[in-house]
C-alpha cells in the first residue's frame, strides 16, 4: 500500500490551506460510483506537495494554488486513488473539474490515472443515482443545462423521459393531470401563482440557477403522499461552480396573433407592464351601499346621492377597441459566485426575469350543448354558442437571491423568491341561445385583469455527527400569495331585428371583483443514520413534516339594470354620465346596480388546512444485488371551513370539513440482473385531496366561456323529479399502486426500460357537470376506478449505425393506459334515463383526466468538438396526448373530451465567441400548426364543439451572454 498516500490523507484532514492572491483555484465534485452519493472527506492534493485539502459535507473541494500544470491525486479510505494529469491553473481563474467518481477498492493496490478532460461528465453522478436508487427516478442536472444551453426549466423538462409540459409551465407525468403531479422546490412544498395546483409553473426559473431537477415516478416515506403521476423537485444552486453572470434576452413571434390591427384590448392602469394595477380597476365601494329600492323615490336625499356617487366611481369603459399586437420578449439577468474562506465557504445566487407575452386567438369558440328529450333524435341540440376574438396581455416578473455557508460538518442556506403576475385580456364574441325556452342573438363584451404575486422564503440547514454516521437536515418555508381580479367586466346585447335590448334572457351585465390571500407555512425534518447489516451498507431515516394554510377569498359583484336607456349597441354608453341614474330626473330611466354581496356576502370564505406527517425507512441491501428501501409515513391533515350555503343558508364557522388520518406504507425493490441491468418492483398508498377551491361553497363565474364554477360543497338536487345527483360531502381520493420496471443502462446516457403499472383510485375526484345549473361545472367523488399502464422508454445514440451519425440521441417514451371507473348509482341511472335509442349504457367508463396514451418522441444533435458545429444542439421534438375524458356528463349533458393534441417543435442553441460565452438559440412551437379543442360526445351523434382555440406557430429567438 501507498503509506505515503495514507500520511498525507491524514495531515490534510486536520489541516487547510489559505486562498493567496494571484492564485487560480480547482473546483470539483467527488462521488462513489457505486451509488452516486457525494463523498465527504477525500484528501484532494497536488501531487509532490503539501497543497491540497478536503471534500466538504457535500464532496465539493475548493483548492487554491500558484498558476502551473499539475498532477491531482485523490484519496479516500477504501476506494481506488485517483490521479488526474495536467491539470491547468491559471491566475484568478477557476478549473471547473466537474464531476468526479471514486471506485471502491478491488485490489490491495490500485491506482487510476487519467487526464483532466475525462472527468468532465456531470451528469454521471445523476445516471448513477438513478441506476442504484431503489426509487424510480429521472431527471436533469446543471451539466446537461450547461451543455444543451436550455433557457428556462420548463424548455429542459422536455427531455425526461415520460414527462410532457403543459402550455410551456406545467409538468405532467406517464399522461396524469394536475391532481396527480406534484412540484416541490427545494424539498418543500410551495403554492403556485395558481394556488389550486399542485404543479408549479416551471418556465420561472433560469437554468444557471438550477442545480437539477428530480422527478420521482415511485412513492417513498420521506415523500409528500399528495402525488400518484410524478413528484417533481427542483433543485436551486448553493454554491455555483464558477463565478456566473448571464444577461439573456428574446424575442418572440406568432404570425396569426402578433402586428394584427383587429387585437383587442382595453385601457388599463399606468403600472400594468409591471404587473399590477395602479387603482384605475378599484372598486367603487364594499359599505355603506344603498340599493336602488331605498332610493328610486328619493334621488336627491343623503342615500340617492351616495348611489349616484357610487355609480360614477365606475370605470367608464366597457368596450373592447382594436390596435395591433405586439409581439413577445423577455430579459434576464443572473450572477453568483462561492467565495472560499479558512473555515467556511460562502454561496450566493441572484437571478431576475421579466416576461411579456401577448396572445390573439381568432375565432375561438365555446359551446354547452344537450341532448334532446326525445332519445330517437341523436344529434345534441345547442345550448349556448359564442365565436369571436380574444386579446391577452400577461406580465411575468421574477426575482430571487439566495445565500449559503457552510463550514466541515454544518450548510446553513436563505432563499428569497418573488413572482408577479398581471394578465390583460379583452374579447369580442357574437352570442346565441336556446336554452331553456330563450332563443335570443346578440354580441358581447369581455373585459378582465388578473394580478398575482407569490412571495417565498426558505431557510434550511444541513448537519453532520459523530463521525459523520448521522445527517440531519432540517428547512422552513413560509410563502404568501394574493390573487386579484379587479373590476371583471361584462356586457351583453341581444339583437332584436336591428334593435338593441340588454334584459334578463340575455343577462345583466356585470362588474365582479375577487380577491384572494394565501399563507402557507412548511417545515420538514430528515434524519439519516448509516450501518452496517450482514455485511453491506444499510440506512435508517425518520422524520416529520408540518404544513398550516390559509386562505381568505371573497367575490364582490356588482349587477347592472339597463332602464329605458336608448342603445347604440357600443357598451361604454352604458356609463355615459348623460345615462346614469336618473336621466333628466327621471328615477324610472338610467343605468343603476344591484350589489348582491350586501349585507351578507355569500361568495365570501376562510379556509384552513392544519398538516402534520411523520415517517421511518430504511434503506437495507439484503445481499449484494438486492437493495430495498421499505416505509411508512402518517398524514394527520386536518380543514376547517367559514363560509355560507346560499341555497340552504346553512353557515359554518370553522367548521371541520375534511379530518383524515392515513398511514401510506411503500417498499421498493431493486434488484440487479447485471451492472446495466435492474428489475425494479414497487408498492405505495398515496393519496388526492381536494384543494381549498373545491371544498368550498364558492360560486365562481368565468365571463368569457359563461361558465360557472361550483363547490364541492353544495348539494345538486333534483326538486321536480327527487333525484340526488350529489350529496355536498366531498372526500379525499385514496391510491394504490404497483410498478414492475425492467431497465438497462448503457454508455454516453442510453436507456432501455419496459414497465407495466397498476393503480386503484378509491372514490377519484373528478369534475362533473352541475345537472340543475347549466353551463355549471363541479368536483365530486365518482364511483371506484383503476388504471392498468404500460411504459416503453427508449434514449439511445445513433453512432452504432455509422460514424457520421456520432452527437446524435433518439428519445422516445411511449404510455398506454387503460382506465376505467365503476359508475355510482346515480350516474348510471342517470345515463339510463338519457340514452338515445339503441345505445347500451356499460356499468364502466373512462376515468376523467387520464390519457388513453401518450407519445414523446425526439431527436436531438450535440454538435462535436471541433469546428461549426462544437457547442452546437438542436432537436425536434414530438408530443401527443390522447382523447381525454375532460369533463364528466350528467343528466342530458354529454361528455366533453379533450383531442388529441399534436405538438411538433424545434430548438437549436449555438454557443460561440470567446469561452462560448455568447448563446444563440432559435426555438419554434407548433410546427404543425395545431389546434386545441374539446368536443361534446354522444352515442351517433357529431362531435360539438365545447372549446377550440388556435395558439398557431412561433418562433422564438434568444440571445445570451456569460460576462464571465
Amino acid at each position: 500500500m501507498r503509506s505515503s498516500h495514507f500520511i498525507t490523507t491524514v495531515f490534510l484532514l486536520f489541516s487547510s490551506m489559505s486562498i493567496l492572491a494571484q492564485n487560480g483555484i480547482i473546483r470539483g465534485a467527488i462521488f462513489d460510483a457505486g451509488n452516486g452519493e457525494s463523498l465527504p472527506g477525500v484528501a484532494v492534493y497536488i501531487d509532490g506537495t503539501t497543497v491540497g485539502t478536503t471534500t466538504d459535507l457535500d464532496g465539493k473541494f475548493n483548492l487554491s494554488t500558484a498558476p502551473g500544470l499539475y498532477d491531482l491525486s485523490i484519496s479516500y479510505i477504501s476506494y481506488e486513488t485517483l490521479v488526474i494529469k495536467e491539470v491547468d491553473v491559471e491566475a484568478d481563474v477557476v478549473n471547473f473539474l466537474g464531476d468526479i467518481m471514486l471506485k471502491e477498492q478491488t485490489f490491495e493496490l490500485a491506482e487510476v490515472t487519467i487526464t483532466a478532460q475525462a472527468v468532465r461528465n456531470t451528469e454521471t453522478a445523476l445516471v448513477t443515482m438513478k441506476k442504484k436508487s431503489a426509487n424510480v427516478i429521472d431527471g436533469i442536472s446543471a451539466g446537461s443545462f450547461r451543455k444543451i444551453g436550455d433557457s428556462d426549466a420548463a424548455v429542459s423538462m422536455k427531455r425526461v423521459t415520460g414527462v410532457s409540459v403543459e402550455g410551456g409551465k406545467y409538468v405532467y407525468v406517464r399522461g396524469l393531470g394536475d391532481r396527480y403531479t406534484k412540484t416541490i422546490l427545494n424539498g418543500v412544498e410551495i403554492p403556485g401563482l395558481d394556488p389550486d395546483r399542485n404543479t408549479l409553473q416551471m418556465d420561472i426559473f433560469p437554468t444557471n440557477i438550477i442545480d437539477n431537477i428530480l422527478v420521482h415516478k415511485s412513492f417513498s416515506a420521506d415523500l409528500p403522499a399528495d402525488f400518484t403521476g410524478g413528484g417533481i423537485d427542483i433543485a436551486t444552486k448553493e454554491f455555483p461552480d464558477e463565478r456566473t453572470g448571464k444577461l439573456s434576452a428574446s424575442v418572440g413571434y406568432n404570425p396569426s396573433m402578433h402586428f394584427q390591427s383587429n387585437y383587442l384590448t382595453y385601457d388599463g392602469g399606468q403600472t400594468d407592464f409591471l404587473g399590477f394595477d395602479d387603482g384605475t380597476r378599484a372598486i367603487p365601494a364594499t359599505t355603506d351601499i344603498p340599493f336602488y329600492s331605498q332610493v328610486v323615490g328619493n334621488p336627491d336625499g343623503a342615500k340617492g346621492q351616495r348611489y349616484q356617487e357610487i355609480l360614477k366611481a365606475f370605470n367608464p369603459t366597457l368596450a373592447a377597441h382594436e390596435q395591433q399586437s405586439f409581439m413577445d420578449f423577455d430579459i434576464g439577468f443572473s450572477y453568483g459566485d462561492q467565495i472560499p474562506k479558512k473555515k467556511v465557504t460562502i454561496g450566493y445566487n441572484l437571478s431576475f426575469s421579466y416576461k411579456n407575452e401577448t396572445t390573439f386567438y381568432k375565432d375561438a369558440e365555446f359551446g354547452m350543448y344537450g341532448l334532446d328529450g326525445d332519445p330517437g333524435i341523436y344529434e345534441m341540440e345547442v345550448r349556448e354558442y359564442q365565436i369571436g376574438n380574444i386579446g391577452s396581455n400577461s406580465v411575468l416578473v421574477t426575482g430571487m437571491g439566495g445565500f449559503a455557508l457552510k463550514t466541515a460538518n454544518s450548510k446553513y442556506k436563505i432563499n428569497i423568491l418573488h413572482l408577479q403576475n398581471g394578465e390583460s385580456s379583452a374579447a369580442v364574441f357574437d352570442y346565441s341561445s336556446t336554452d331553456q325556452g330563450s332563443n335570443f342573438y346578440g354580441f358581447q363584451h369581455n373585459l378582465e385583469y388578473s394580478q398575482r404575486g407569490l412571495t417565498n422564503g426558505l431557510i434550511s440547514g444541513k448537519h453532520h455527527f459523530i463521525a459523520r454516521a448521522w445527517d440531519v437536515e432540517w428547512k422552513i418555508s413560509p410563502t404568501y400569495s394574493t390573487i386579484q381580479d379587479p373590476d371583471i367586466r361584462f356586457t351583453r346585447y341581444e339583437d332584436r331585428d336591428g334593435t338593441w335590448s340588454i334584459g334578463t334572457e340575455v343577462g345583466f351585465p356585470e362588474r365582479i371583483w375577487r380577491e384572494l390571500d394565501e399563507i402557507n407555512i412548511g417545515g420538514i425534518m430528515h434524519v439519516k443514520k448509516d450501518f452496517q447489516l450482514f455485511g453491506e451498507s444499510s440506512r435508517l431515516l425518520f422524520g416529520g413534516a408540518y404544513t398550516y394554510k390559509e386562505r381568505d377569498y371573497i367575490i364582490y359583484n356588482y349587477a347592472l339594470n339597463i332602464r329605458n336607456v336608448p342603445l347604440t349597441g357600443d357598451p361604454n354608453e352604458l356609463f355615459w354620465e348623460e345615462n346614469l341614474w336618473p336621466i333628466d330626473g327621471d328615477v324610472g330611466s338610467g343605468t343603476t346596480y344591484e350589489a348582491p354581496f350586501i349585507p351578507d356576502n355569500p361568495n365570501q370564505y376562510n379556509s384552513n388546512v392544519n398538516s402534520a406527517a411523520a415517517y421511518v425507512a430504511t434503506e437495507l441491501a439484503f445481499f449484494e444485488k438486492l437493495k430495498a428501501n421499505i416505509g411508512v409515513r402518517m398524514e394527520k391533515y386536518k380543514q376547517r371551513y367559514t363560509g355560507q350555503d346560499q341555497q340552504s343558508n346553512n353557515v359554518l364557522d370553522n367548521d371541520v370539513v375534511l379530518d383524515d388520518l392515513d398511514f401510506f406504507p411503500s417498499i421498493n425493490l431493486i434488484y440487479n440482473l447485471t451492472k446495466e441491468q435492474n428489475i425494479r418492483l414497487s408498492y405505495s398508498k398515496t393519496i388526492a385531496r381536494p384543494s381549498f377551491k373545491e371544498l368550498s361553497y364558492a360560486e365562481i363565474y368565468d365571463p368569457v366561456t359563461s361558465r360557472t364554477f361550483i363547490g364541492g360543497l353544495f348539494r345538486d338536487a333534483d326538486d321536480i323529479a327527487g333525484i340526488e345527483y350529489w350529496d355536498g360531502d366531498l372526500v379525499s381520493t385514496n391510491i394504490h399502486n404497483i410498478d414492475l420496471r425492467w431497465e438497462l443502462y448503457k454508455s454516453g446516457g442510453q436507456l432501455f426500460s419496459l414497465s407495466g403499472y397498476y393503480k386503484s383510485f378509491l372514490k377519484p375526484i373528478e369534475i362533473v357537470q352541475y345537472a340543475t345549473r347549466p353551463g355549471s361545472f363541479q368536483p365530486r367523488n365518482v364511483g371506484d376506478g383503476e388504471v392498468f399502464g404500460f411504459e416503453a422508454e427508449m434514449r439511445v445514440n445513433l453512432d452504432f449505425i455509422a460514424s457520421p451519425l456520432k452527437g446524435f440521441q433518439v428519445l422516445v417514451n411511449f404510455t398506454y393506459a387503460k382506465s376505467r371507473i365503476e359508475m355510482s348509482e346515480t350516474e348510471y341511472d342517470s345515463r339510463v334515463r338519457n340514452a338515445r335509442t339503441g345505445q347500451t349504457i356499460d356499468e364502466y367508463r373512462s376515468m376523467a383526466g387520464q390519457a388513453p396514451y401518450l407519445i414523446n418522441a425526439g431527436i436531438s444533435y450535440n454538435g462535436g468538438e471541433m469546428g461549426f458545429w462544437r457547442a452546437f444542439e438542436a432537436g425536434v421534438y414530438y408530443n401527443v396526448q390522447g382523447e381525454t375524458l375532460e369533463y364528466v356528463g350528467i343528466a342530458d349533458r354529454p361528455d366533453i373530451y379533450s383531442k388529441a393534441f399534436h405538438s411538433l417543435n424545434f430548438n437549436a442553441n449555438k454557443k460561440f465567441g470567446k469561452d462560448d460565452r455568447l448563446q444563440l438559440g432559435l426555438k419554434v412551437e407548433n410546427l404543425l400548426g395545431s389546434a386545441e379543442q374539446s368536443v361534446f360526445q354522444s352515442y351517433e351523434a357529431a362531435d360539438r364543439i365545447f372549446e377550440r382555440l388556435d395558439p398557431g406557430m412561433k418562433f422564438k429567438l434568444r440571445f445570451g451572454y456569460n460576462i464571465f
